[in-house]
């Protein structure tokens, strides 16, 4: 069972998801967002698989910097997510 404070994160983010995209309703959007936080990931992704490739024995180095990296990853993502859905 995911600890408790995933499930209030999950609400919180579904409930701003819903807000935005009723505000994003009522006008033309522009997909400068979405196209933006999409080559930033982008580009986090090369880097990463670059950095993972060469320094394949120690990337990432500590326990820290892993968590670190998957966090990234995550906020990365959702956030692409959420603007191609505010966007759409």
């Amino acid at each position: 069972m995911p600890p408790p404070h995933w499930d209030t994160l999950r609400r919180v983010l579904v409930n701003a998801i819903a807000v935005l995209a009723a505000a994003a309703e009522h006008e033309e959007s522009s997909k400068t967002l979405y196209v933006i936080l999409g080559g930033g990931l982008a580009v986090f992704a090369v880097a990463v698989a670059a950095i993972g490739i060469s320094r394949h024995d120690a990337f990432p180095p500590t326990e820290g910097a892993k968590r670190g990296v998957m966090a990234l990853a995550l906020v990365l993502t959702l956030a692409t997510l959420a603007s191609a859905v505010i966007t759409a």
